[in-house]
């Protein structure tokens, strides 16, 4: 379709047909200059159904993603900090308790690439089915695997091959978040829609940290986790493909670029000319993409080895958990009073915002470093509280700003979220290695894997200065918004120039 079609008037569609997927009805009007300069972005087979519209049962699928990613979510963390309790229980070692989580991470790296081509092939909804049947198998194989007739290694092959099949869950409702809030929110509530799907993931992890210790048995532990999915797994039904009529420009884009066409604009390739990327956005996502890593990669290293951590200085499980559980949840309470300010009053400022929040974050888990000895519970509650706010506050705002980077949402996310992932498994395998011996003082002490996390997280964090983070898809939204107010403007004042010249036609 031309560049003139850009700009329409909609007209109603015929028997059987959604406004939101055909265009071929509309009658072209004259572009403005503001539809020019997103169509140049975005591409001539970018089309415009005005008006936009909001519906209400956008908030159903943001509240089934929420709840499937929370249950996903749970299992990572789940065996950390009743790490002890399972050799225990099992005669697994500390290695093999880690892998528990770590295989996730595993799984999760080429679940994450596929998903942007499985949704462009099936679309939002089959993709989230999917992971969600997904999600049930693995709760009760994982569950198969705490039979007391098993050997320790048919155990142990049940609940790891449980874990693996539910990384396959978790990157959908994540990478799909930003996507399914483009299609469904507007200009004032994608951050906020984008924020409730994402902090799903720390407060599954929350969640995994608290209720997986309340139970002395770990079996039983690991039958809560099933009964739980079982109960939330129906929510799926209410998640829609996309609605009627989008909410936005960006929104109308349909299919959305391919995860290909990001990874050629990224490192500089020939590509679509509504995926080209500048170099500036091009040096911005790379920055973006290294601390959201980062970032990601101290918080799930710290889920995964908190009692290792903690113990040798003579904290609990239960007080690992629960510093864990602080971190998270202190930076969800953060992350849900200020995505709507990012929405209506910041909006403009995501870079701005990642540039003075980074630096006190990396400072934070380096502090760590002299903070983890016995008899601080205090300080480092505090210490994980800061990095909880920080952080998680920031999880939307990085996954916003990737899609601004980009103006590819499932493709940018299915990247922040797979260098996340392998930078955990890198950080996870690093600090397994630097355990101290029995011998050491104390015994089996961490304190080298903590000076590790700190430093590379505190280096990584610097990177920011270097941002600049163009909001290069609001932008377009906002031109597009404008010129078509414009265009309105401008044909309600011929209608009334007609209207006079008939009524001087009539009184002569």
């Amino acid at each position: 379709m031309s560049k003139l079609a850009l700009e329409t008037e909609v007209v109603p569609p015929g028997p059987g047909k959604s406004s939101f997927s055909d265009h071929s009805q509309a009658k072209v009007l004259s572009p403005s200059p503001a539809s020019e300069l997103a169509v140049s972005a975005l591409g001539t087979d970018a089309t415009a159904t005005v008006p936009y519209r909001l519906y209400k049962r956008r908030w159903l699928g943001v509240i089934a993603m929420f709840a499937l990613e929370v249950v996903g979510s749970a299992s990572w963390p789940w065996f950390g900090p009743i790490s002890n309790n399972v050799v225990r229980d099992f005669g697994f070692s500390l290695g093999q308790v880690n892998w528990l989580g770590n295989i996730i991470a595993c799984a999760y790296l080429p679940t994450a690439i596929l998903t942007p081509m499985v949704t462009k092939r099936y679309g939002v909804k089959r993709t989230c089915d999917i992971a969600t049947a997904t999600l049930l198998l693995s709760a009760w194989i994982r569950y198969a695997g705490t039979a007391q007739s098993l050997p320790k290694g048919g155990a142990y092959a049940f609940l790891i091959i449980g874990q693996a099949l539910s990384a396959i869950s978790q990157p959908a409702y994540q990478i799909l978040a930003p996507k399914y809030s483009e299609r469904w929110f507007d200009l004032k509530g994608r951050t906020t829609a984008t924020m409730i799907i994402s902090i799903a993931n720390p407060i599954g992890g929350a969640l995994g940290q608290l209720i997986s210790p309340m139970f002395s048995d770990t079996r039983k532990s690991i039958l809560a986790l099933a009964i739980i999915t079982t109960v939330v797994v129906p929510v799926d039904l209410l998640i829609f493909e996309a609605p009627p009529t989008p909410p936005s420009f960006s929104g109308s884009r349909i299919p959305s670029p391919s995860f290909v066409s990001l990874i050629r604009a990224a490192t500089g390739l020939k590509c679509p000319p509504n995926t080209y990327m500048t170099l500036r956005e091009r040096f911005d996502f790379a920055i973006l993409v290294s601390v959201f890593s980062a970032l990601l990669a101290g918080i799930n290293t710290f889920g995964i080895l908190s009692a290792q951590w903690l113990s040798p200085y003579g904290y609990s499980d239960n007080t690992s958990g629960f510093m864990g559980a602080a971190l998270l949840l202190a930076g969800i309470l953060a992350a849900i009073a200020t995505s709507p300010v990012f929405d209506r009053i910041l909006t403009h400022h995501l870079g701005i915002t990642v540039r003075i929040l980074c630096p006190i974050i990396g400072t934070a888990w380096l502090t760590l470093i002299w903070a983890v000895r016995p008899h601080n519970t205090v300080a480092l509650y505090a210490i994980f509280v800061i990095i909880g706010i920080g952080s998680i506050m920031l999880l939307p705002v990085g996954i916003e700003l990737g899609v601004e980077l980009t103006r590819n949402p499932d493709g940018s996310s299915a990247l922040l979220w797979f260098f996340g992932n392998l930078l955990s498994i890198i950080f996870i395998l690093v600090q397994n290695a630097l355990r101290d011996s029995d011998a050491a003082n104390p015994p089996l002490n961490m304190h080298r894997a903590i000076l590790f996390n700190g430093i590379v997280v505190f280096i990584v964090c610097l990177l920011v200065f270097f941002l600049d983070g163009k909001q290069a898809r609001r932008e377009m939204d906002e031109q597009m918004n404008e010129g078509y107010r414009a265009q309105q403007n401008m044909d309600m004042g011929e209608m009334v120039t007609s209207q006079d010249s008939a009524m001087k036609i009539d009184t002569t």
